[in-house]
């Protein structure tokens, strides 16, 4: 009975035909518009891997819990082993392979600076999670940056890298703000110079 709740649309609110199987899912990926033949009930985590060939997300422990294959999922963190086929459906997903361009992002950096990785498995879902802090606050706190955390585990860092590497965050954060209360400062004091 669940599975065939799972299988089902809904349409104003009520539960209509079984959804086909295979499917056409059409979403976006990093950006780009994918549509694949899947089953509705597919994991996102095995269709980015297998057929995207995105193998940044990883595979962990298959259940929710370590945040290895962390996403953003309309713009929010989501575990890839966790979410079906039919619910990414005309939403965005972005990757660890869409964070940034050519150059390291500000996460990356940070990471890469501090020592926030061992093996590295794990940091792909870290910086997903870090990176939907920041899009919902460009300027977050040490505390605001470790709560963006929780759902992430690491088996062998013993976090004091990635601490470190929060800490590098969250003192940027500071630093930008200061920079802009300088330049606004000088602004005052050499107000010919503005353009």
């Amino acid at each position: 009975m669940e599975n065939d709740l799972l299988l089902c649309r809904r349409v104003n609110g009520r539960v209509a035909s079984p959804m086909p199987s295979p499917f056409t899912l059409t979403f976006t990926v990093n950006g780009q518009t994918v549509s694949l033949e899947v089953d509705p009930t597919r994991r996102l985590l095995d269709i980015l891997r297998k057929d995207l060939g995105l193998t940044g997300t990883k595979v962990s422990c298959e259940i929710g819990r370590c945040g290895a294959c962390t996403v953003l999922l309309d713009g929010k963190p989501a575990n890839a082993c966790l979410i079906m086929a039919y619910q990414c459906a005309g939403k965005p997903v972005q990757t660890i392979e869409g964070v940034a361009d050519e150059d390291l992002n500000a996460i990356q950096r940070a990471f890469l600076e501090e020592g926030a990785f061992q093996c590295g498995y794990c940091t792909p879902g870290m910086i997903m999670a870090l990176e939907a802090v920041f899009r919902q606050k460009p300027k977050p706190t040490m505390e605001e940056l470790k709560e963006g955390l929780t759902g992430n585990l690491c088996r062998c860092t013993g976090y004091s890298g990635i601490v470190r590497a929060l800490d590098r965050l969250s003192r940027r954060r500071v630093e930008s703000t200061r920079a802009i209360d300088r330049l606004g400062s000088f602004r005052r004091a050499w107000p010919d110079t503005q353009r």
